[in-house]
């Protein structure tokens, strides 16, 4: 208490404590960037793009793919408005993605228009499995919240441009299952982006309206994947990070970690950063 105080009083502490926590975040978060977690799903851009000494090597899959290449028949007919609402992840590929963060989820919901989609894209770190004697004084182990927007066009179901993070990509709803209701149950999205015909990124992301599935569950998600042809894209066991979920019941973390990050208004930065991507 009386450290809060003093840093609530005093402009240069807070300055300086403000250095000292920028340290810690970006060394809590920076293990996923560099690798250190020894998970693949992080780092892989797939390496099958690049020429070997002016030459492709043969099987390569050049650039990235049209929606029609991947697009499966589960999405014949797809209705955006059965998409909205909660989503969990249960796997991704992606190399811009952090390793070490868990409970990733996606509010979805549309514009009264029906063109515009915003995504509320939000993830807690690092996990207790991955951190488990520091992640109670993460200044995210309670959450960050970034919004993504989405331009939809109707006569392109499943297909929409997205914006986030300082880019613009196409981002595919490549298949779709439903429940005994016929309500959207499991989904796999893929982004991709290319530079003069090579691969510059690849997102995939493998998602539920359950916080919780089965091995077996996700397993069909490869299945599907690999038949929608997105497996030399990355979307393989070996490829894809698996995201753990915290409990229905959890409860946000209250302790001394949290209080310094809220005096020294990390919560205000991280607020900040979102608004602006």
């Amino acid at each position: 208490v009386a450290a809060s105080a003093a840093l609530a009083s005093n402009a240069l502490l807070r300055s300086a404590a403000g250095f000292v926590a920028s340290l810690a975040f970006f060394g809590t978060v920076s293990s996923g960037l560099a690798g250190t977690s020894g998970d693949n799903g992080s780092l892989n851009l797939s390496l099958d793009d690049a020429p070997v000494a002016g030459k492709v090597v043969q099987g390569d899959l050049r650039g990235c793919p049209s929606y029609g290449q991947v697009k499966q028949p589960s999405m014949n007919g797809f209705d955006v408005t059965k998409y909205k609402g909660r989503w969990y992840e249960h796997a991704y590929h992606d190399w811009t993605q952090f390793a070490e963060v868990y409970d990733t989820t996606l509010d979805i919901d549309l514009a009264a228009d029906g063109r515009t989609w915003v995504d509320d894209f939000a993830v807690r770190g690092p996990s207790p499995r991955a951190a488990p004697r520091s992640w109670r004084g993460s200044p995210v182990a309670n959450g960050a919240h970034y919004p993504l927007y989405g331009s939809l066009d109707p006569a392109k179901p499943g297909e929409l441009l997205e914006s986030g993070f300082g880019n613009v990509f196409p981002n595919f709803i490549v298949d779709v299952t439903k429940d005994a209701q016929g309500n959207y149950q499991d989904a796999i999205q893929f982004q991709c982006l290319e530079s003069g015909g090579v691969r510059v990124f690849e997102g995939i992301n493998f998602l539920s309206r359950d916080r919780e599935i089965s091995p077996a569950r996700l397993q069909g998600f490869f299945d599907r994947a690999a038949k929608a042809g997105m497996a030399p894209y990355g979307a393989r066991p070996d490829q894809m990070h698996v995201v753990e979920h915290a409990p229905a019941d959890f409860r946000d973390v209250d302790n001394w970690w949290q209080k310094f990050w809220t005096t020294i208004g990390v919560d205000k930065l991280l607020a900040l950063v979102a608004a602006d991507i």
